[in-house]
């Protein structure tokens, strides 16, 4: 979708116009709506006429109406067809861009570009459709004044977009980017597919997502690096490649810049043998990039990991129940003999002793430092702390992200968090929603909530007290309490609670909102955005 109407506005427009000059070359009028997919080498301008269709520039479709024209570069392929038992009339206008006497490859309005409709468009564009085929040469001489009219008069009547359509645009060339890092990218071509100009891409991807498109294809590709480096057959001209770089010596460089240590010495580091004992750990190591030897894996308790890892982690310690098969655990890793053991500060006292005797052990304070500080501390410990503050940066941009679009669709709605377990409630049961919903998506507490209190227990009635907008809700999954949510359900207390009769009940399961680490954050913030996309949303009807 075209968005250029604010790049028009701003200084200096005369030198943007004033710089060039135009030649019509062809007008053609299509009265079936269908033309087969072709080269064109010069621009072309397509307005329709009546009714509406489907314009495929490329491998990029847009919608054909009235309220838009749409203009193609040279070096693109078109076609046209007419929506489903729709009459589809379209004006075909070809013509080249001059600057200095040099064509210029792509006109800075391109791409699909709303309009407010009018008569006087399609009145231009009959004349010049006259004026082309006259007999005379000063009729048709006069169609090339006709054809400036028209830009003019499109330049004045484009429709500003709302704030959805060119980030929906934007999105796409994000997405692309994803998906096709290995392919040569250019912003030209980002921008055509985005239909903005090259200049008002680069400004609004930064704008939108606080990072440069070239910095986020860089971030893309070693990222996707990185995941290449777990084999243990990786050379690095192999992953070079397979990430869009053909120097491997030019991709070291980036590498290094963006993670730190050069991907020599983090392969390196990939073939050492570490143990995440506990969850968490595993969700910071994960954050890092890197994929340990052994950690705890169960489909229920760790179900994502399980899900997610199972194939890569060739050790898979019991997670059941909190770890308490410590010791069948103990035994594993010491036929492993993994060069260390990264683990939590809460063991039992024999536990750890073992775990002690046997291996090199560090632990990862919970009690004094939040996630962001155990992520670097284990960072450290591994030997990549350029890596947590690279993953930071990018956790950062990805909440202010979130956030914004939070602002937008519940505006200034409170959101209280609740877990049933057997027949007991409790407000922000966890540290890590506290942290994530309240302080990084700075969402708005409901009444009488103690932001320095997480895991606190209420009882039914108080729930009407904190007049929440929305709950998000978690409950135990366990027989006792989901027999008591489904008892819930009916109870006029819960069925008259604000959020209850708006529809604005959202249930979020315990992984990852209860567990506690840098990669468990992330997922909750991902969470959050489903819900608000409708595909994870849980509404109650009665």
């Amino acid at each position: 979708m075209f968005t250029l109407s604010q790049t028009l506005q701003d200084k200096p427009v005369p030198a943007f116009l004033d710089d060039l000059w135009f030649k019509l070359r062809s007008v053609d009028m299509l009265r079936d709506g269908k033309m087969e997919q072709q080269l064109i080498e010069s621009h072309a301008l397509i307005v329709v006429k009546s009714g509406a269709g489907l314009l495929t520039a490329d491998i990029r479709e847009s919608r054909l109406r009235q309220e838009a024209v749409f203009i193609a570069l040279p070096g693109q392929t078109m076609g046209v067809s007419p929506e489903a038992a729709a009459e589809l009339e379209l004006y075909i206008i070809k013509f080249d861009v001059y600057r200095d006497d040099e064509p210029i490859e792509a006109f800075p309005l391109n791409g699909e570009i709303p309009i407010y409709a009018e008569t006087h468009t399609s009145g231009l564009c009959e004349a010049m459709y006259g004026y082309s085929r006259s007999e005379h040469a000063l009729e048709r001489f006069r169609g090339q004044s006709a054809f400036q009219e028209l830009l003019y008069w499109l330049m004045k009547h484009i429709r500003p977009l709302p704030d959805a359509d060119s980030r929906s645009a934007l999105d796409r060339t994000k997405a692309y980017i994803d998906t096709c890092y290995n392919e040569s990218l250019t912003i030209e071509q980002l921008a055509r597919m985005a239909g903005i100009s090259p200049k008002y891409y680069v400004d609004l991807f930064k704008k939108t997502y606080g990072i440069s498109a070239i910095d986020y294809v860089t971030e893309v590709r070693v990222e996707r690096a990185k995941q290449f480096m777990f084999r243990s057959d990786a050379r690095l001209r192999d992953v070079a490649h397979q990430v869009g770089y053909h120097d491997e010596f030019y991709f070291s460089r980036k590498f290094k810049k963006e993670v730190g240590v050069s991907p020599t010495v983090y392969m390196k580091n990939r073939k050492r043998k570490i143990a995440a004992y506990t969850s968490p750990v595993l969700g910071h190591l994960l954050a890092l990039k890197m994929i340990p030897y052994a950690a705890p894996l169960h489909p229920k308790w760790t179900a994502y990991y399980y899900k997610a890892y199972r194939s890569d982690i060739p050790l898979h310690l019991s997670a059941y129940r909190f770890n308490r098969d410590w010791e069948s655990n103990i035994e594993a890793l010491a036929q492993a003999q993994p060069d260390m053991v990264i683990c939590g500060d809460i063991l039992h006292p024999d536990e750890k002793k073992r775990l002690e005797e046997q291996f090199p052990v560090f632990y990862i304070q919970g009690e004094n430092n939040d996630w962001r500080e155990q992520l670097r501390l284990t960072a450290q410990i591994v030997g990549v702390p350029l890596e947590a503050d690279s993953w930071l940066r990018y956790y950062d941009r990805n909440t202010k992200f979130a956030r914004e679009r939070i602002e937008r669709e519940w505006r200034n709605d409170t959101v209280l968090v609740l877990s049933i377990y057997k027949q007991s409630y409790y407000v922000c049961p966890t540290r890590g929603m506290r942290d994530v919903l309240y302080e990084d998506l700075k969402l708005n507490r409901p009444k009488g909530y103690n932001p320095s209190v997480y895991n606190q227990a209420v009882a039914l009635e108080q729930f009407a007290e904190f007049d929440a907008d929305r709950i998000l809700l978690n409950v135990c999954q366990e027989s006792e309490s989901l027999n008591h949510w489904r008892w819930l359900q009916a109870s006029p207390a819960w069925r008259d609670l604000k959020a209850v009769r708006r529809n604005h009940v959202y249930v979020i399961s315990s992984d990852p909102w209860r567990e506690y680490s840098a990669h468990a954050c992330e997922r909750m913030v991902d969470d959050l955005l489903k819900l608000l996309d409708g595909e994870r949303q849980a509404v109650y009807a009665y």
